[in-house]
Protein backbone atom coordinates (compact mmCIF):
# COMPACT_ATOMS: atom_id res chain seq x y z
CA UNK A 1 0.00 0.00 0.00
CA UNK A 2 1.04 3.57 -0.01
CA UNK A 3 2.67 3.09 3.37
CA UNK A 4 4.86 0.50 1.70
CA UNK A 5 6.61 3.18 -0.33
CA UNK A 6 7.76 4.99 2.78
CA UNK A 7 8.72 1.77 4.55
CA UNK A 8 10.57 0.41 1.54
CA UNK A 9 12.42 3.68 1.01
CA UNK A 10 13.52 3.66 4.64
CA UNK A 11 14.67 0.02 4.41
CA UNK A 12 16.42 0.50 1.09
CA UNK A 13 18.31 3.62 2.15
CA UNK A 14 19.88 1.70 5.02
CA UNK A 15 20.88 -1.48 3.22
CA UNK A 16 24.49 -0.41 2.85
CA UNK A 17 24.88 0.27 6.56
CA UNK A 18 23.21 -3.03 7.41
CA UNK A 19 25.37 -5.30 5.30
CA UNK A 20 27.91 -7.53 7.03
CA UNK A 21 31.48 -6.32 7.44
CA UNK A 22 33.63 -6.57 4.36
CA UNK A 23 34.91 -10.04 3.83
CA UNK A 24 31.92 -11.74 5.46
CA UNK A 25 30.09 -14.05 3.11
CA UNK A 26 26.41 -13.95 2.26
CA UNK A 27 24.30 -16.53 0.53
CA UNK A 28 21.52 -14.03 -0.22
CA UNK A 29 21.60 -12.08 -3.50
CA UNK A 30 20.27 -9.16 -1.54
CA UNK A 31 23.80 -8.25 -0.55
CA UNK A 32 25.31 -8.24 -4.04
CA UNK A 33 26.59 -4.83 -5.13
CA UNK A 34 24.56 -3.19 -7.90
CA UNK A 35 25.75 -0.74 -10.54
CA UNK A 36 24.23 2.72 -10.31
CA UNK A 37 21.72 3.19 -13.12
CA UNK A 38 19.28 6.12 -12.90
CA UNK A 39 17.14 5.00 -15.83
CA UNK A 40 16.70 1.50 -14.43
CA UNK A 41 16.05 2.91 -10.96
CA UNK A 42 13.29 5.15 -12.29
CA UNK A 43 11.73 2.19 -14.12
CA UNK A 44 11.83 -0.03 -11.03
CA UNK A 45 10.30 2.66 -8.82
CA UNK A 46 7.63 3.27 -11.44
CA UNK A 47 6.76 -0.43 -11.46
CA UNK A 48 6.62 -0.43 -7.67
CA UNK A 49 4.16 2.46 -7.59
CA UNK A 50 1.99 0.74 -10.20
CA UNK A 51 1.82 -2.37 -8.01
CA UNK A 52 1.07 -0.32 -4.90
CA UNK A 53 -1.83 1.46 -6.61
CA UNK A 54 -3.05 -1.87 -8.01
CA UNK A 55 -3.10 -3.38 -4.52
CA UNK A 56 -5.10 -0.40 -3.27
CA UNK A 57 -7.50 -0.73 -6.19
CA UNK A 58 -8.11 -4.40 -5.41
CA UNK A 59 -8.62 -3.53 -1.75
CA UNK A 60 -11.23 -0.99 -2.78
CA UNK A 61 -13.01 -3.58 -4.93
CA UNK A 62 -13.02 -5.99 -1.98
CA UNK A 63 -14.48 -3.31 0.29
CA UNK A 64 -17.39 -2.69 -2.07
CA UNK A 65 -19.96 -5.04 -3.60
CA UNK A 66 -18.08 -5.34 -6.90
CA UNK A 67 -17.35 -9.07 -6.49
CA UNK A 68 -19.77 -10.14 -3.76
CA UNK A 69 -20.66 -8.91 -0.28
CA UNK A 70 -18.11 -6.30 0.86
CA UNK A 71 -15.32 -7.69 3.01
CA UNK A 72 -14.38 -6.10 6.32
CA UNK A 73 -11.10 -4.11 6.18
CA UNK A 74 -9.69 -6.50 8.80
CA UNK A 75 -10.25 -9.39 6.41
CA UNK A 76 -8.64 -7.53 3.54
CA UNK A 77 -5.55 -6.73 5.61
CA UNK A 78 -5.42 -10.41 6.62
CA UNK A 79 -5.27 -11.37 2.95
CA UNK A 80 -2.57 -8.78 2.37
CA UNK A 81 -0.31 -10.27 5.07
CA UNK A 82 -1.16 -13.88 4.27
CA UNK A 83 -0.25 -13.81 0.61
CA UNK A 84 2.65 -11.37 1.03
CA UNK A 85 4.15 -13.69 3.63
CA UNK A 86 3.73 -16.68 1.32
CA UNK A 87 5.41 -14.81 -1.53
CA UNK A 88 8.29 -13.50 0.58
CA UNK A 89 8.65 -16.87 2.29
CA UNK A 90 9.06 -18.53 -1.10
CA UNK A 91 11.82 -16.06 -1.96
CA UNK A 92 13.50 -16.74 1.39
CA UNK A 93 13.51 -20.48 0.70
CA UNK A 94 15.37 -19.83 -2.56
CA UNK A 95 17.80 -17.16 -1.33
CA UNK A 96 18.31 -18.67 2.15
CA UNK A 97 19.28 -15.37 3.81
CA UNK A 98 21.23 -15.44 7.06
CA UNK A 99 19.25 -14.08 9.99
CA UNK A 100 20.81 -12.24 12.90
CA UNK A 101 19.56 -11.21 16.32
CA UNK A 102 15.82 -10.51 16.38
CA UNK A 103 14.49 -7.51 18.33
CA UNK A 104 11.01 -8.87 18.89
CA UNK A 105 9.65 -5.86 20.80
CA UNK A 106 10.48 -3.48 17.96
CA UNK A 107 9.04 -5.90 15.42
CA UNK A 108 5.80 -6.13 17.36
CA UNK A 109 5.52 -2.34 17.65
CA UNK A 110 6.41 -1.73 14.00
CA UNK A 111 4.06 -4.42 12.69
CA UNK A 112 1.16 -3.40 14.93
CA UNK A 113 1.42 0.11 13.49
CA UNK A 114 1.74 -1.19 9.93
CA UNK A 115 -1.22 -3.54 10.32
CA UNK A 116 -3.36 -0.82 11.91
CA UNK A 117 -2.42 1.72 9.27
CA UNK A 118 -3.08 -0.55 6.33
CA UNK A 119 -6.44 -1.60 7.79
CA UNK A 120 -7.47 2.05 8.17
CA UNK A 121 -6.36 2.70 4.60
CA UNK A 122 -8.44 -0.21 3.29
CA UNK A 123 -11.43 1.18 5.20
CA UNK A 124 -10.90 4.61 3.64
CA UNK A 125 -10.63 3.55 0.00
CA UNK A 126 -13.99 1.77 0.16
CA UNK A 127 -15.72 5.14 0.61
CA UNK A 128 -13.54 7.92 -0.79
CA UNK A 129 -11.83 8.32 -4.17
CA UNK A 130 -8.69 6.23 -4.47
CA UNK A 131 -6.56 9.23 -5.44
CA UNK A 132 -7.76 11.27 -2.43
CA UNK A 133 -7.00 8.51 0.07
CA UNK A 134 -3.62 7.90 -1.55
CA UNK A 135 -2.71 11.58 -1.41
CA UNK A 136 -3.68 11.87 2.26
CA UNK A 137 -1.58 8.80 3.06
CA UNK A 138 1.48 10.69 1.77
CA UNK A 139 1.38 12.57 5.06
CA UNK A 140 3.04 9.62 6.80
CA UNK A 141 6.62 10.95 6.41
CA UNK A 142 5.39 14.30 7.76
CA UNK A 143 3.91 12.63 10.83
CA UNK A 144 7.14 10.63 11.17
CA UNK A 145 9.13 13.87 11.17
CA UNK A 146 6.95 15.31 13.93
CA UNK A 147 6.96 12.11 16.01
CA UNK A 148 10.75 11.90 15.70
CA UNK A 149 11.04 15.05 17.85
CA UNK A 150 9.91 13.41 21.13
CA UNK A 151 10.79 9.80 20.22
CA UNK A 152 14.20 10.21 18.55
CA UNK A 153 15.26 13.65 19.74
CA UNK A 154 15.48 15.04 16.21
CA UNK A 155 15.19 18.77 15.52
CA UNK A 156 13.64 19.59 12.13
CA UNK A 157 14.78 22.78 10.45
CA UNK A 158 12.66 25.47 8.79
CA UNK A 159 12.64 23.70 5.40
CA UNK A 160 11.17 20.54 6.92
CA UNK A 161 8.57 22.50 8.89
CA UNK A 162 7.66 24.40 5.72
CA UNK A 163 7.24 21.12 3.82
CA UNK A 164 5.07 19.75 6.62
CA UNK A 165 2.87 22.85 6.60
CA UNK A 166 2.37 22.52 2.84
CA UNK A 167 1.39 18.87 3.14
CA UNK A 168 -1.08 19.56 5.95
CA UNK A 169 -2.64 22.37 3.94
CA UNK A 170 -3.16 19.97 1.05
CA UNK A 171 -4.72 17.40 3.38
CA UNK A 172 -7.08 20.03 4.79
CA UNK A 173 -8.23 20.82 1.25
CA UNK A 174 -8.79 17.13 0.48
CA UNK A 175 -10.79 16.63 3.68
CA UNK A 176 -13.24 19.28 2.43
CA UNK A 177 -14.14 20.50 5.95
CA UNK A 178 -17.61 21.87 5.16
CA UNK A 179 -20.95 20.34 6.16
CA UNK A 180 -21.89 19.83 2.53
CA UNK A 181 -18.75 18.10 1.29
CA UNK A 182 -16.98 16.61 4.33
CA UNK A 183 -16.24 12.88 3.96
CA UNK A 184 -15.95 11.23 7.40
CA UNK A 185 -14.27 8.22 5.80
CA UNK A 186 -11.38 10.48 4.77
CA UNK A 187 -10.44 10.57 8.45
CA UNK A 188 -9.55 6.88 8.11
CA UNK A 189 -6.88 7.84 5.57
CA UNK A 190 -5.64 10.60 7.87
CA UNK A 191 -5.50 8.12 10.76
CA UNK A 192 -3.63 5.68 8.53
CA UNK A 193 -1.02 8.34 7.74
CA UNK A 194 -0.56 9.07 11.45
CA UNK A 195 -0.15 5.42 12.45
CA UNK A 196 2.12 4.68 9.50
CA UNK A 197 4.21 7.70 10.44
CA UNK A 198 4.74 6.09 13.83
CA UNK A 199 5.66 2.87 12.02
CA UNK A 200 8.49 4.73 10.27
CA UNK A 201 9.96 5.57 13.67
CA UNK A 202 10.14 1.88 14.59
CA UNK A 203 11.53 1.02 11.14
CA UNK A 204 14.30 3.54 11.75
CA UNK A 205 15.10 1.90 15.09
CA UNK A 206 15.03 -1.58 13.54
CA UNK A 207 17.15 -0.57 10.56
CA UNK A 208 20.03 0.20 12.93
CA UNK A 209 19.95 -3.33 14.29
CA UNK A 210 18.80 -5.77 11.59
CA UNK A 211 19.13 -6.22 7.84
CA UNK A 212 16.17 -5.23 5.60
CA UNK A 213 15.31 -8.74 4.40
CA UNK A 214 15.08 -9.96 7.98
CA UNK A 215 12.90 -6.98 8.83
CA UNK A 216 10.69 -7.76 5.84
CA UNK A 217 10.26 -11.42 6.78
CA UNK A 218 9.41 -10.73 10.40
CA UNK A 219 7.13 -7.82 9.51
CA UNK A 220 4.96 -10.02 7.33
CA UNK A 221 5.15 -13.01 9.67
CA UNK A 222 4.16 -11.06 12.79
CA UNK A 223 1.62 -9.12 10.73
CA UNK A 224 0.02 -12.37 9.62
CA UNK A 225 -0.34 -13.49 13.25
CA UNK A 226 -1.94 -10.19 14.31
CA UNK A 227 -4.22 -10.10 11.27
CA UNK A 228 -5.27 -13.74 11.79
CA UNK A 229 -6.32 -13.04 15.39
CA UNK A 230 -8.26 -9.91 14.40
CA UNK A 231 -10.05 -11.48 11.43
CA UNK A 232 -11.61 -14.22 13.58
CA UNK A 233 -14.23 -11.70 14.75
CA UNK A 234 -15.33 -10.56 11.28
CA UNK A 235 -14.55 -13.51 9.01
CA UNK A 236 -16.93 -14.26 6.14
CA UNK A 237 -16.30 -16.72 3.33
CA UNK A 238 -14.89 -14.86 0.31
CA UNK A 239 -16.12 -15.69 -3.18
CA UNK A 240 -13.59 -17.27 -5.59
CA UNK A 241 -13.11 -13.87 -7.22
CA UNK A 242 -12.47 -12.28 -3.83
CA UNK A 243 -9.87 -14.93 -3.00
CA UNK A 244 -8.05 -14.03 -6.21
CA UNK A 245 -8.19 -10.34 -5.32
CA UNK A 246 -6.91 -11.03 -1.79
CA UNK A 247 -3.99 -12.92 -3.31
CA UNK A 248 -3.46 -10.05 -5.71
CA UNK A 249 -3.30 -7.52 -2.85
CA UNK A 250 -0.67 -9.51 -0.95
CA UNK A 251 1.49 -10.49 -3.91
CA UNK A 252 1.33 -6.98 -5.38
CA UNK A 253 2.59 -5.54 -2.11
CA UNK A 254 5.43 -8.06 -1.97
CA UNK A 255 6.39 -7.32 -5.58
CA UNK A 256 6.23 -3.57 -4.97
CA UNK A 257 8.61 -3.77 -2.04
CA UNK A 258 11.08 -5.82 -4.06
CA UNK A 259 10.99 -3.26 -6.89
CA UNK A 260 11.40 -0.40 -4.41
CA UNK A 261 14.39 -1.88 -2.66
CA UNK A 262 16.13 -2.64 -5.94
CA UNK A 263 15.30 0.75 -7.42
CA UNK A 264 16.60 2.59 -4.37
CA UNK A 265 19.80 0.55 -4.53
CA UNK A 266 20.58 1.80 -8.03
CA UNK A 267 20.27 5.57 -7.62
CA UNK A 268 20.59 8.37 -5.11
CA UNK A 269 17.53 8.94 -2.92
CA UNK A 270 17.30 12.56 -4.12
CA UNK A 271 16.87 11.29 -7.70
CA UNK A 272 14.41 8.51 -6.87
CA UNK A 273 12.17 10.39 -4.41
CA UNK A 274 9.94 12.20 -6.95
CA UNK A 275 9.30 8.96 -8.89
CA UNK A 276 8.05 7.25 -5.74
CA UNK A 277 5.01 9.53 -5.66
CA UNK A 278 3.77 8.26 -9.03
CA UNK A 279 1.46 6.05 -6.96
CA UNK A 280 -0.99 8.95 -7.01
CA UNK A 281 -1.02 9.01 -10.82
CA UNK A 282 -1.70 5.29 -11.04
CA UNK A 283 -4.35 5.50 -8.30
CA UNK A 284 -6.22 8.23 -10.18
CA UNK A 285 -5.91 6.31 -13.46
CA UNK A 286 -7.14 3.03 -11.96
CA UNK A 287 -10.03 4.79 -10.19
CA UNK A 288 -11.08 6.33 -13.51
CA UNK A 289 -10.77 3.11 -15.52
CA UNK A 290 -12.43 0.73 -13.06
CA UNK A 291 -14.79 2.92 -11.01
CA UNK A 292 -15.36 5.86 -13.35
CA UNK A 293 -14.16 8.35 -10.73
CA UNK A 294 -12.57 11.47 -12.20
CA UNK A 295 -10.64 13.71 -9.76
CA UNK A 296 -12.25 17.15 -9.41
CA UNK A 297 -10.44 20.47 -9.08
CA UNK A 298 -10.37 20.25 -5.27
CA UNK A 299 -8.75 16.80 -5.40
CA UNK A 300 -6.13 17.95 -7.90
CA UNK A 301 -5.30 21.06 -5.86
CA UNK A 302 -5.07 19.24 -2.52
CA UNK A 303 -3.09 16.33 -3.93
CA UNK A 304 -0.71 18.71 -5.72
CA UNK A 305 0.05 20.63 -2.52
CA UNK A 306 0.60 17.42 -0.53
CA UNK A 307 2.92 16.09 -3.24
CA UNK A 308 4.90 19.33 -3.29
CA UNK A 309 5.37 19.22 0.48
CA UNK A 310 6.19 15.50 0.55
CA UNK A 311 8.73 15.75 -2.27
CA UNK A 312 10.36 18.80 -0.67
CA UNK A 313 10.66 16.88 2.60
CA UNK A 314 12.08 13.80 0.84
CA UNK A 315 14.67 15.85 -1.06
CA UNK A 316 15.68 17.74 2.10
CA UNK A 317 16.19 14.48 4.01
CA UNK A 318 18.14 12.94 1.13
CA UNK A 319 20.55 15.88 0.98
CA UNK A 320 20.95 16.00 4.74
CA UNK A 321 21.76 12.29 4.99
CA UNK A 322 25.48 11.45 5.08
CA UNK A 323 26.70 9.38 2.15
CA UNK A 324 27.72 5.85 3.07
CA UNK A 325 31.10 4.69 1.72
CA UNK A 326 29.71 1.18 1.29
CA UNK A 327 28.38 0.04 -2.09
CA UNK A 328 24.58 -0.13 -2.42
CA UNK A 329 22.90 -3.49 -2.51
CA UNK A 330 19.66 -4.93 -3.78
CA UNK A 331 17.46 -7.97 -3.64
Amino acid sequence: MTHLSASARRDARTISALAKPRGAGHTCAMYAAKTQNNALAALLIGLATAFIAAATLMAKALGTDSFGAPLNPLQISHGRFLFAFLGIGAVALVLRPRLGQVHLGLHLARTACGWGGITLMFAAVAFVPLADATAISFLNPVFAMILAIPLLGERPGPVRWGAAAMAFLGALILLRPTPESFQPAALFALGAALVLGLELIFIKKLSRRENPFQILIFNNGVGLILASLAVLWVWSAPTPAQWLLLAGVGLSMAAAQAFFVNGMARAEASFVAPFSYATLIFAALYDLLFFGVLPDAVSVLGAGIILAGAILLALREARARPVSPRPPTAV
